[in-house]
């Protein structure tokens, strides 16, 4: 097995609204805001060998959206998903299964692309599986009106009109121990409905894809919730246990949307579980 990260570019948002309660005096130490209050936020994706198995978790917000849509997240940098592919040697048709965490637009929107002729949507990874689960699927397509901004019906309905949509089989457990493609998954609910946690096994180490759960290092204390989660009070007895068995494992966590920082190691002290050091990608995974 080899692990990549994969960059598919970079954005910002409001930092108020990525640390809910938090005063601004305290989140601005470790995610500094620009004069607009916005923070610096990645969309770094996890691309997986694995045999004859090339897997993608997450895709990006893609490029379909208009201009004046990717106006509101303040798009920098030059980083793209097919870009950093080619980097790594690949394009998007050697992909054999795209895991997404969940259907947010940041996370799937690379996902489904226009046609040749722009006349309508299709898949990007035309010999891919797509997956998610059903419980998730569910709450994506009927959305709350809460969600229904982040839920959009372009980036997720022509998955399932091309036949390209699976569902992990789930045993009705909070943790998976094996699932179709080979790891691990937490599912989470404080964030949206069923988020999938993957936990890949590699080189006798553990790497957590953290998704929402955790969006950047300055979101280890555990009053640190994000705004946009649905069911805050959920997440704090979701995040206090997993950060818990982060520190007792010294499990990798791999930050999708910290734009400084790729993985990260997290220790008890007398506080409560705390960030402890900053690795790149290339240190571990190489």
């Amino acid at each position: 097995m080899k692990l990549h990260a994969v960059k598919a570019g970079n954005f910002k948002l409001d930092g108020g609204a990525m640390f809910g309660v938090v005063p601004k005096v305290l989140w601005n130490k470790t995610n500094p805001a620009d004069s607009n209050n916005l923070i610096d936020i990645a969309a770094r994706c996890l691309l997986i060998e694995d045999g004859d198995r090339l897997i993608l978790i997450d895709s990006g917000m893609g490029n379909k959206q208009s201009d004046k849509f990717f106006g509101y997240y303040s798009l920098w940098g030059d980083d793209s998903l097919d870009k950093s592919l080619k980097e790594k040697g690949f394009n998007r048709d050697d992909i054999t299964d795209v895991f997404i965490t969940h259907l947010h637009f940041d996370h799937c929107g690379g996902v489904v692309q226009w046609n040749k002729n722009k006349t309508g949507y299709e898949v990007a990874f035309k010999n891919a599986k797509i997956w998610s689960n059903n419980n998730h699927w569910d709450w994506a397509t009927e959305p709350n009106a809460r969600e229904k901004a982040s839920f959009l019906k372009e980036n997720i309905l022509p998955i399932q009109e091309s036949g390209h949509l699976h569902f992990v089989s789930r045993t009705g457990e909070t943790f998976q121990k094996n699932t179709e493609l080979g790891f691990g998954v937490l599912f989470v609910d404080g964030h949206t409905e069923k988020q999938m946690i993957p936990h890949i096994k590699y080189k006798e180490k553990t790497i957590v894809f953290m998704a929402d759960l955790l969006p950047t290092a300055g979101h280890v204390p555990l009053p640190y919730v994000m705004g946009y989660d649905t069911r805050p009070l959920l997440t704090l007895p979701e995040k206090k246990l997993f950060l818990e068995n982060a520190a007792l494992n010294n499990w990798y966590l791999f930050m999708e949307h910290d734009a400084h920082n790729e993985l990260i190691t997290v220790q008890q002290t007398e506080k409560g579980v705390r960030y402890k050091e900053t690795f790149t990608c290339n240190e571990i995974f190489n």
